[in-house]
């Protein structure tokens, strides 16, 4: 998939407005001096594309939650805050990872606020590389074993918190990832029609959305030949 990504980006049209790139990125990212090969191929794509004037936003991922200003050198990217309002083809949207929205899985949101506080990065940013990479082999062991043991509709978003998120931001579009469960979903807010768009995985094949007046449309990716 990493090859079929570079081909994506080096595909896509210098006239495209913006690609907003909404976390999990990388499979892992243990901070901005991350010598991983594989993710140095990502950042020579994306470097390549903004240098051709393609104009890449990221979103932090519950898995590259330490992106940095590191990252965005390497990249020619720009890091975005989670969340975030845009203006898409004149229509405001709601821009998300997805897995603050997951609130019926109680202890994924416990242990992402574990993740996210200031304190535990520093400590773990100050650990040597290989320490590092243990730590989240580790992680993502635990985090498979876990996953593999709750219900599927737990790990889903919940209603509730989707409509709470869209009141706040004030709009009747909202676009995330993290799921895994590509979907266009229509549903009522307030009295008034709304819609949640969800964005696919890239194992298999990739996954784009792209928005234009008439609205947006997912597309797949798929390898040459």
């Amino acid at each position: 998939m990493l090859a079929l990504f570079e081909r994506f980006l080096a595909e896509l049209p210098e006239r495209s407005d913006r690609l907003y790139i909404l976390g999990d990125l990388f499979e892992a990212w243990i901070g901005d001096d991350d010598d991983d090969p594989a993710a140095a191929r990502v950042l020579a794509a994306l470097r390549r594309a903004s240098g051709r004037g393609l104009d890449i936003r990221v979103m932090h991922g519950n898995r590259d939650f330490l992106l940095g200003p590191g990252f965005e050198q390497r990249s020619g990217t720009r890091l975005v805050p989670d969340p975030l309002v845009v203006d898409i083809a004149g229509e405001p949207s709601l821009l998300m990872h997805g897995d603050s929205l997951c609130t019926d899985d109680q202890a994924y949101q416990q242990l992402r606020r574990q993740l996210r506080d200031p304190d535990w990065q520093r400590d773990f940013l100050a650990r040597p590389l290989p320490e590092r990479r243990a730590m989240a082999r580790q992680l993502r062991a635990t985090s498979r074993q876990e996953t593999a043991a709750k219900d599927e509709a737990i790990m889903d978003v919940n209603p509730d918190a989707v409509a709470a998120a869209l009141r706040r931001a004030g709009v009747r579009r909202l676009i995330h990832g993290h799921t895994h469960r590509p979907g266009h979903h229509h549903l009522q807010l307030d009295g008034r029609p709304a819609e949640r768009i969800v964005l696919g995985d890239w194992y298999q094949a990739g996954s784009a959305l792209w928005c234009d007046e008439a609205g947006c449309r997912q597309r797949p990716v798929l390898p040459a030949g």
